[in-house]
């Protein structure tokens, strides 16, 4: 991140290389603060400079984080792929580490999305969140949240509900906002109990790098971690990892407890230098296959929008030719509708948008809910429209 003495690495403070590992221009400058019709006009693309520590290895953005760091908006928290997947994940650690009746705090809540998942099993379930809006939602649907953030150790949180020090900690794709993860981390290890345990979702930086999907990258997410560097930064904030995997193909999932002797566990450690040729190989690639989805379609006479107002979807409409020929990108979430996609100021609309201006063809970014959200293409729009998909670094006809 940007300092008076230079760039420096979130996570572990030490100065960043001088060189990046890429370099990426006409990147939207945000996922969630989306223009609308009087803000268009002044929202720029931004370049975005990728770094990899030397020392601890965590691959990061330099630059400062979005204004809405603190808060959590989960477009897709609703969605029955995520709240199955949710489901699953509660129901395992809770019968793995027999929690029932524990005191479970989500840190970074939202509206409450994945709480009222959790409010169905036999444990107490609390929440904070920034965003006082959030809190309200959260608040209405009888969920126990209160506006709060943890930001280091020296600042306790407040304790409404007089619980003192909670059992559980979740946190679902939160941290690779934070510029001082490691600050949150140990707030969060002095709020819980001796043996308190943990369940951590982030981004994987390895589906980028084997998918070479460039257009997963997002100023939003400051940090781009891998098994190995996450594990890292939980050890330096006093947990040990007990279980990880890949979940919904893109996110790495640990469950982590406080441990005492982290210090053994940070020896003998190798840096895995990243690889990013892939990447910059997939610009060119996505870039290319875009202008020829544009000829194609040019000479059918066909029209052609996007679903999914997703920060994938936005950085592949203003990186591509996309942006000067599709007409619209559609999105469930009625907080985006009526607003502009950052950078390609494409118009984000509601599904029902499409009945009265139909497109030949819909391609869909939205990666973990392409099945779903092609399944409502079907059911409401019919069989004559084409359906593609952004898989990898290819753009492909829905099978």
């Amino acid at each position: 991140m940007q300092t008076e003495k230079g760039n420096i690495c979130i996570a572990c403070g030490k100065k960043l290389p001088g060189e990046a590992l890429i370099s990426l221009e006409n990147m939207p400058a945000s996922a969630q603060d989306i223009p609308d019709e009087s803000e268009v006009k002044e929202d720029r693309a931004v370049t975005l400079k990728l770094f990899q520590c030397d020392d601890c290895g965590l691959v990061q953005f330099d630059c400062t984080p979005v204004g809405y760091y603190k808060d959590v908006i989960r477009s897709g928290g609703f969605s029955t792929t995520m709240v199955e997947l949710r489901r699953r994940q509660y129901k395992y650690l809770i019968s793995t580490y027999d929690l029932e009746k524990k005191n479970f705090l989500e840190v970074g809540c939202g509206q409450g999305e994945f709480l009222s998942v959790l409010e169905k099993f036999d444990v107490n379930a609390f929440g904070i969140e920034h965003r006082e809006l959030l809190v309200e939602k959260a608040k209405k649907s009888g969920l126990r949240v209160w506006k709060d953030f943890a930001s280091d150790s020296g600042i306790k949180l407040r304790d409404p509900y007089g619980i003192g020090k909670y059992d559980v900690f979740l946190s679902f794709n939160f941290l690779e906002h934070q510029p001082h993860p490691k600050d949150m981390l140990e707030c969060i290890y002095e709020h819980l109990t001796d043996d308190g345990m943990g369940l951590v979702t982030v981004p994987s930086l390895e589906y980028i790098l084997v998918h070479d999907g460039y257009y997963e990258l997002i100023r939003d997410h400051l940090a781009y971690y891998t098994f190995e560097t996450l594990e890292e930064l939980l050890v330096s904030a006093g947990f040990e990892v007990l279980e990880k995997e890949l979940i919904n193909r893109d996110t790495l999932s640990v469950i982590v407890r406080k441990s005492k002797n982290t210090a053994a566990k940070m020896k003998n450690r190798k840096i895995k230098s990243v690889d990013v040729g892939g990447l910059k190989k997939s610009i060119d690639r996505i870039q290319d296959e875009a202008r020829q989805l544009i000829n194609r379609l040019k000479e059918k006479n066909q029209s052609m929008a996007i679903w999914g107002a997703s920060h994938q979807g936005f950085t592949l409409a203003a990186t591509t030719e996309l942006k000067n020929f599709v007409r619209y990108i559609i999105d469930s979430a009625p907080f985006k509708q009526g607003k502009y996609a950052p950078a390609s100021h494409l118009p984000i609309v509601a599904p029902d948008y499409f009945e009265k201006n139909p497109v030949d063809v819909i391609l869909i970014v939205a990666p973990g809910y392409t099945d779903e959200i092609a399944g409502i293409i079907r059911k409401r729009y019919g069989e004559k429209v084409e359906i593609l998909v952004l898989k990898s670094e290819h753009i492909e006809k829905y099978e």
